[in-house]
């Protein structure tokens, strides 16, 4: 016997709703009344933050809200189309297995320190979904910061965060010596960093990887978030060597996404 013959369709909508997006996905092919339930606004509406109407209000793209989209069609927009939030300074989207938060602060959101004023370059580039990136002129020095209130991530959610970044055909200094990447709490620095080469020399393992935009990340470190009472978590880049001097760095923000959808 169907079971679409038994229970009304509210009442597998409800059931889906309890549910993740890969299986409503799942659900809305096993038949019409089905994929009706599955579909619904009610069902994808349980799967979207619970403050996405605050979020997407003051973002950059407001009319998400107002235009005729279904909660489907919302949900996976914002898996494929980071929305520009907080005055331009971060982004926002949705990681597609588990609706959980991403968050990306861009360059006009991070603290730069270099010892000299000139040697970070605004710039625009086209692939970037912020209207500015930073450049590295030259440097001797770097200390490079964002910082993210743990309370607007997802719950009981472990994060990864990652430097998102390119490199110029004119970058020096990343193959020879490597920077260091650390993940933690405002006024809880247990001193914990890795050792990275953002451009790593021969028969040194790459770790950086190519994102589906066209830009490089490597990973900075991994938080767990579990109430989000655990105030500013800081995301940093740190270098200092003396004289060796290091250019052709190009940094679009810090990202920060549950890792393997959980």
């Amino acid at each position: 016997m169907d079971m679409s013959d038994v229970f009304p369709e509210e009442c597998i909508s409800e059931t889906i709703s309890f549910t993740c997006a890969r299986d409503a996905c799942r659900f809305s092919v096993v038949s019409t009344v089905f994929k009706s339930a599955a579909d619904s606004d009610a069902v994808w509406e349980k799967f979207l933050p619970s403050d996405y109407r605050e979020i997407i209000s003051g973002s950059a793209s407001p009319l998400l809200l107002t235009t005729n989209v279904s909660k489907k069609d919302l949900y996976l927009h914002l898996c494929h189309n980071p929305i520009i939030i907080n005055n331009g300074t971060m982004s926002f989207a949705i990681e597609k297995e588990s609706g959980k938060k991403c968050y990306m602060v861009g360059v006009r959101g991070l603290s730069f320190s270099c010892g000299d004023s000139q040697c970070w370059k605004w710039s625009s580039l086209q692939e970037s979904r912020f209207c500015k990136v930073a450049e590295l002129n030259y440097v001797w020095w770097l200390d490079v910061k964002g910082k993210i209130d743990t309370k607007i991530l997802s719950p009981k959610t472990n994060y990864g965060a990652y430097l998102v970044f390119k490199l110029t055909e004119s970058t020096s200094g990343f193959r020879t010596r490597p920077v260091k990447l650390g993940v933690y709490l405002e006024g809880i620095d247990n001193g914990e960093r890795r050792n990275v080469y953002l451009d790593p020399p021969r028969n040194t393992p790459k770790l950086s990887q190519k994102r589906g935009d066209g830009w490089m990340e490597i990973e900075m470190g991994e938080f767990f978030n579990e109430n989000g009472d655990n105030g500013m978590l800081i995301c940093s880049v740190f270098y200092f060597k003396g004289l060796h001097t290091k250019r052709g760095l190009i940094v679009e923000g810090i990202e920060l996404r549950p890792k393997d959808g959980k």
